[in-house]
């Protein structure tokens, strides 16, 4: 494991040899929401030796609809992810959406991600790299696992090494998406850690409805694969109430699930280590 991440997790008693895992609910709610996962998913994770970020996003750029709930304020969120992270000694992550962002989310987050939509975008990763932050960029549905190398070298040419890539499926027509595990190796050919994220991955964008659809049923195969591909760390969206979310709730994992998914997974990382 890189350096970096070593010193991220300093603060938790883990397997080195596990995978690590990004999790929480998709965007922040409210307090309750968030301590309340915080504290399940942590209590999980050390009880398996899995190093541990909650991830929740302090606000929600990218909807269908207009008239989709987006957050309940920048700084109130993002004050409950630096709570979230000191009560329970844990790294924290959300996304930033434009340059202006990367600032004011160092301030309360430990590692930046960077949306798949703006992997591209030259002066959100600079912003992000000039942080000194770790900066997480998803690959675009629109890129291959190689073609990502750009986002890798305009963030370490701008002095920051601290780098993670993560996968979440390509366009597969208008309303669905497909992962290449291809792109796992071809990612972490790039010298930097790869992460799967398995619930975006199985998102049905571009509903009429204008409410993205997935396929929460596919994620511990999505997870699975992940695993006996080499991916190092996993990705997952997980709510109490996945139909109650106000974000992405079509995909998520219900909360309840979670342990016995990861149990099954800390046994393969083991088969294929």
């Amino acid at each position: 494991m890189e350096k970096y991440l070593t010193d991220l997790f300093a603060d938790q008693q883990y397997d080195e040899n596990n995978f690590f895992l990004i999790a929480g609910p998709c965007v922040v709610e409210d307090e309750a929401l968030v301590m309340e996962v915080a504290d399940k998913v942590s209590t999980i994770c050390r009880r398996l030796g899995i190093p541990y970020i909650f991830k929740a996003s302090y606000r929600k750029a990218n909807r269908t609809s207009g008239n989709s709930f987006t957050g309940i304020g920048d700084i109130a969120a993002l004050t409950l992810l630096k709570k979230v992270g000191e009560t329970y000694h844990l790294p924290t992550t959300s996304d930033i959406h434009a340059h202006e962002e990367a600032a004011l989310a160092a301030g309360y987050v430990d590692v930046l991600q960077i949306p798949a939509f703006l992997c591209r975008q030259t002066d959100l990763l600079l912003a992000a790299a000039a942080t000194g932050k770790i900066v997480n960029v998803k690959k675009g549905q629109f890129v291959s696992g190689p073609s990502m190398k750009f986002a890798v070298e305009k963030i370490k040419n701008a002095g920051n090494e601290k780098v993670i890539l993560t996968e979440r499926g390509n366009t597969f027509g208008y309303q669905d998406m497909v992962v290449d595990y291809r792109n796992i190796p071809l990612m972490a050919a790039h010298g930097v850690p790869v992460v799967m994220d398995c619930t975006h991955s199985l998102q049905q964008p571009n509903q009429t409805s204008g409410v993205t659809g997935g396929n929460p049923q596919l994620i511990e195969t999505i997870a699975k694969a992940a695993i006996a591909t080499g991916c190092h760390g996993l990705f997952i969206e997980t709510h109490p109430n996945p139909a109650a979310a106000k974000s992405d709730g079509a995909n998520m994992l219900l909360l309840n699930l979670l342990e016995p998914l990861l149990k099954k997974l800390v046994r393969l990382k083991a088969a294929v280590s």
